[in-house]
């Protein structure tokens, strides 16, 4: 008999895959989900608290307590599709992950550009009731670090965590290449917020491989210090101008990469809310400029 629990898993997984696909106005080819461990996750097979999530006024999701990470594909029209993918990051603080306009529109705007978008369920703290946000703090970067709380060992356990779920998500899309059409080269990483931080952390990690073909981040900032790899790959970044700690650790993470060697673009905008409109459509030039974009199949 199948248990609550396996019913309930499925349950979320298919939640998890319809909020966002109902945001989508730009149809897509297709949309599988799966899991990233055949098994408990290592590292959260212990959590107990059954992940939820919840709907918010205007469209769009919170998905809490997150322990059985995830892909869900977003594959282009096949008319379109030109073998490139990103493995795309939700923010939230890593207490949440938030499905919004915003993700709506970077899938959309991505698969209309031929590429393959792999929305990433990775793991969060595990909590009981409504999440506490981090309160405010003067934060002086170093090493290129702008973790607000750098002294919490829960938040320090699930960054680990979940930037192993963003490396096995690049690993499976990588092996799998061929089924997605898509070329292994091509396949980068980009996030939002707190996302953000995960790719970059998946990316510092000693010895990561593979790496991205590319790493975009959001106004998230890296949650650790900085160590480049000769290897590392191009950056993207965009945030606001008054974002505090987080526009500040940009500065500083663009600087790093550069002094490294590697190319680095970061958008600032004086605006209060960074808005798809204002780095969209620069991004989709940049991968082209960075030759991640290539012509759809058979042209």
């Amino acid at each position: 008999m199948t248990s609550h629990r396996a019913r309930l898993a499925r349950t979320t997984a298919g939640a998890f895959t319809g909020i966002l696909a109902l945001l989508c106005q730009q149809a897509v080819h297709a949309q599988q989900v799966i899991r990233l461990y055949p098994a408990a996750p290592p590292g959260s097979d212990r959590w107990t608290i059954p992940e939820s999530i919840r709907h918010v006024p205007g469209g769009g999701a919170v998905v809490s307590n997150v322990r059985d990470p995830s892909i869900t594909a977003y594959l282009p029209n096949p008319a379109r599709a030109n073998g490139s993918g990103v493995v795309f990051l939700p923010g939230g603080g890593l207490r949440i992950l938030a499905l919004n306009r915003e993700s709506e529109a970077i899938v959309g705007r991505l698969t209309a550009a031929g590429m393959a978008v792999f929305v990433l369920k990775y793991r969060v703290l595990q909590t009981t009731g409504q999440p506490s946000a981090i309160p405010p703090t003067h934060l002086v970067i170093r090493n290129g670090n702008a973790n607000p709380a750098p002294d919490d060992a829960a938040l320090r356990e699930v960054l680990t965590l979940a930037s192993d779920d963003a490396r096995t998500a690049l690993h499976m899309i990588r092996a799998n290449a061929a089924k997605w059409h898509l070329d292994p080269a091509r396949i980068g990483m980009m996030g939002a917020s707190a996302g953000g931080g995960v790719a970059i952390a998946a990316e510092l990690h000693p010895g990561s491989e593979p790496r991205p073909a590319f790493l975009a981040t959001l106004y998230g900032p890296s949650l650790m210090d900085v160590s480049v790899a000769p290897d590392a790959p191009p950056l993207f970044m965009a945030t606001e101008a008054d974002h505090g700690p987080v526009t500040e650790g940009l500065l500083a993470l663009f600087s790093i990469w550069k002094a490294a060697g590697h190319s680095a673009e970061l958008h600032v905008v004086q605006t209060p809310r960074l808005e798809p409109s204002q780095w969209l459509e620069r991004f989709v030039d940049w991968l082209g400029e960075q030759h991640i974009l290539g012509k759809p199949e058979g042209h």
